[in-house]
Order: C-alpha cells, then structure tokens, then sequence
C-alpha cells in the first residue's frame, strides 16, 4: 500500500507539488482566520437564575427564594448538579446541564421550570436567567476617570448607564456589561414624618401614590369612521416636579400631594454595591463579559475600536482606560511563547540538519515539512472546531518535531542512495533511487510514529474538564 502511494505520488510530480502548495496557501489563510484563545472552550452548559428579595437578610433568602428554585430545577431534564449562593437580598442559583447539550434548549427548560417555582416565591420576587456567558467570559476592563475631578463617579456612572453601554452592547458578541463604582441616579422621596402626622397620612398611602404616577394608561380607542387611534394618558414622570405633584389623598378644598409631606430630589443610590478606584483615584470600572464561543481578541479589537469612537463624545475632562484589564493581552502574551518556541525550534533544525548532511537543497526539502504539517493542522482545527490556543500549538510543536525526525530519516535515506548510485558502475534512474530509498525507510517511519501517537490515544478518555483541557493536545498532534 505504501509502495503504490509512493509510486504514484512520483508518476505526478507536478500534480503532487501543485496539491501541496494549494493546500498550504489555504491552510495557511485558514489559520489567520482562526479564533484565538489562552485555553480550549471549557464550557460546560450552565444557566444562572438571579433573583433580587430586597431586604431580606441570606437565611430568609435561601428559605424562601433558593430552595424552591433548587427544588424544581433538580428534576430538570438533562441537569448535571444544581448549586446556589444566598446573600443579602440576592439569590443565585446555578443549573448546571450536560456536556454537549444546547445552551438555547437548557434556557428553555430552566425558563418552563421557573413557571412552576413562582407560586412558591413571595410576592414581587421575580426570578431571571442571567445572559449567557463563558468560564473566560470576562474578556475586558475598562476605567473611566475624570482628569480634573470635574465629572464625580455618580456623573461618570449616569453617562455610562445612558451613553456608552448600549453602543458597548450593539456589537455582536457581547453578553453582559457590570459597571462597578459610583452609584445610579435615582429620583428620592424623603418622607418627612412630622408633615406625615400634621396631614393625616400614611406611608403606604405615599408609596401607592407615587407607583401609580409613574404609569402610562391605555385608554381605548377612537370609532372615528374607518380609523381608530388608540388613547393613551401619558403619565411616565420625566423630572422630579411631577414627582412631586402627585396626588396622596384627593380633596375637594386641597388634595395632599406629594410635595406636601416629602421632597423630591434627584441623587446617587441610598445602597451603593461597590466602589472602584484607577491608580488611586475615584473611577468608574466596566465589566465587558462576552458569549460562549466569540472570538476574545477580535471582540477587543472590536471593543477598543468603539470606545475610541465614544471618546470622542465625551466631556473634555473624562478619559477612557481601555486598558485596565484586557484577556487579549494575556492571549498574546502565551501565543506569542509558544510561536517563539516553535520559531526557536526551526532554527535550531536547520542548523543541525546543514551540519549533518552539508547540503542545503536536502535541508530546505526537509523543512518544507514544517509549514505543509501547519497548513494541514489548520483545516482540520477548522473541521473539528478548534481554536488555536496554548493547548493545540503544544501538541502541534511536538508533531512539528515528529514530521521533522520523519523527514529526516526519509530525505537522508533518498540523499545516501542517490550518492551511490551516481558512484555505481550501472546506475539506475532517479526516479527507482528514490522510490527504493523511501520504501527501505517508510514502514519504519510510519511505525514508529504510530507508536508515538498511541501513547496521546489516552488524553481522548479523559471525561469533564479535564478532557476538554488535554483532549486538543492530542487532536493537534
């Protein structure tokens, strides 16, 4: 079998070297278009449930929140194991499904289970699934500060919320974005008590009043011939004064109205959940999660890119530090040793081989090995979906060296045999030197790498994480 592919691979020379090069360019092109990564995809499906109990301290939130949720997502279809965190006023509940199993499917079950465990929630707790994200998600910081002090952090964190975020969000790719430091701007009633006793009202009057003035309301339509526009009483409050007029309790002398017993003003959040500082000064941080799958370093690519865009828009005195923490630096950093290695590696062949045979059309034909085993490496990266990372450039630089020794026991054999037959008595041609001289060697060869490649069949039975880890090793090789 191997004589005959050896045969016919020197019958079409030319067919053979034209095959090789097409190949090469387009596994080559193939392999700049890859997504790149520090690790493999480590994803195994979760779906997150959060769900906001505002003031409940975390033994009432695990009582009443999380263990109902836990106790209809353990009969879930496909669900691995179910884990949660209670803390104050917050429940989040982990569904973990099997691997392989389709996020979008696992999201429909958890979101038809979560209908079952809302009659088991107290009222006005709501639960919701978290957008998808990945175990690498968080691919990007970015600080935003104000040179003068000018803009303070609860501006800064208004302009974010309003401005920045959506446009961070209209790129493809992005699954979640936390801002972290200053405080959201709300509108506050601050109740004053004395006032609450001198008109005769109560708190819940002043809460009910306040939720029914920040309301639109439908109100029917218009039989105006063949057309009937709909009639809607806009209520919605724009600014504070509206606020402040709404009514608590209607009278026919003079209503109570809202401004009456409280004061309505526009400040950061009474419960503010973190704080950030950029190299020990006041900030706002923005937390750039991506989605399972998205390449990292293109998103950031695409990611800075934007925000150079905004900052163009922005207040003279605030600038954007797109650099506090980027993953894609990381990435670079890890590919970038593993192409020096590899680089390194290559100089080092060629050295030795031109010392040992001293000819240099052996050495260069010996090295073609090298960019032909990546081209090749690449399309079946593409076939498998793999991307390139620390673990496939490891297993493919100890295929590299292994394609290498072959061609070297290959080419030496071929290069010793053609010497001696140019010293023989009755030479024969070129093309029999040859076809001898790599049939000697080829089984060989052949077995012995086979024998390696046996020795990464293991890493393929590795189950979880760790077989997504060291799997693509021994793909790549």
């Amino acid at each position: 079998m191997l004589n005959k592919v050896i045969a016919a691979a020197l019958r079409n020379r030319a067919v053979v070297i034209v095959a090789a090069l097409i190949v090469g360019v387009y596994g080559l092109w193939t392999a700049s278009r890859m997504p790149i990564d520090v690790l493999p995809d480590l994803n195994r499906p979760v779906v997150t449930i959060m769900t906001e109990a505002p003031g409940m301290v975390p033994e009432d939130v695990e009582l009443l929140v999380t263990y109902p949720i836990e106790q209809v997502m353990n009969g879930a279809t496909g669900v691995y194991r179910v884990r949660s965190a209670s803390g104050t006023g917050l429940s989040v509940v982990y569904v973990e499904f099997e691997w392989g199993t389709d996020i979008y499917r696992d999201r429909q079950i958890v979101a038809e289970k979560l209908q079952l465990a809302q009659p088991n929630l107290p009222p006005d707790v709501v639960p919701f699934m978290a957008p998808i994200s990945s175990i690498m998600g968080q691919i990007q910081l970015v600080g935003f500060q104000s040179k003068n002090g000018e803009t303070d952090p609860t501006k800064l964190r208004l302009i974010i919320d309003r401005d920045i975020k959506p446009r961070i969000f209209s790129l493809s790719g992005i699954a979640q974005i936390v801002t972290i430091g200053g405080a959201p701007t709300e509108l506050q009633v601050v109740i004053d008590t004395d006032k609450l006793r001198t008109f005769d009202v109560t708190l819940p009057e002043v809460e009910r009043a306040v939720r029914d003035a920040n309301v639109n309301v439908a109100g029917g339509y218009l039989n105006i011939g063949a057309k009937g526009p709909l009639v809607t009483v806009p209520g919605l409050i724009n600014h504070g004064d509206e606020l402040a007029k709404a009514v608590v309790r209607p009278d026919v002398t003079r209503p109570v109205r809202v401004s009456d017993v409280a004061e309505v003003v526009l400040g950061p959040a009474a419960i503010r959940t973190g704080d950030a500082g950029i190299d020990g000064h006041p900030g706002v941080v923005m937390v750039i999660s991506k989605q399972p799958g998205v390449d990292t370093v293109e998103l950031t690519r695409r990611v800075s890119a934007e925000l150079q865009r905004i900052q163009e828009d922005l207040p003279d005195d605030v600038v954007i530090i797109d650099d506090v923490f980027q993953q894609a630096a990381f990435i670079h950093r890890a590919i970038d040793n593993v192409f020096d290695a590899v680089r390194d590696g290559g100089i080092l062949v060629v050295i030795i081989l031109f010392l040992f045979l001293l000819n240099l059309r052996t050495t260069l034909i010996t090295l073609t090995a090298i960019p032909l085993s990546v081209a090749c490496a690449a399309l079946v990266f593409e076939a498998f979906g793999l991307s390139i990372n620390t673990m496939t450039l490891g297993g493919l630089a100890v295929a590299i060296g292994t394609l290498v020794d072959d061609a070297i026991v290959d080419v030496e054999n071929v290069f010793r045999r053609l010497h001696e037959n140019a010293r023989s008595a009755t030479p024969r041609s070129a093309i029999s030197v040859v076809f001898r001289a790599s049939s000697e060697v080829r089984k060989q060869v052949m077995y012995g790498t086979m024998l390696v490649t046996v020795v990464y069949l293991p890493l393929f039975f590795l189950g979880g994480i760790e077989g997504r880890l060291f799997a693509p090793i021994g793909l790549a090789y």
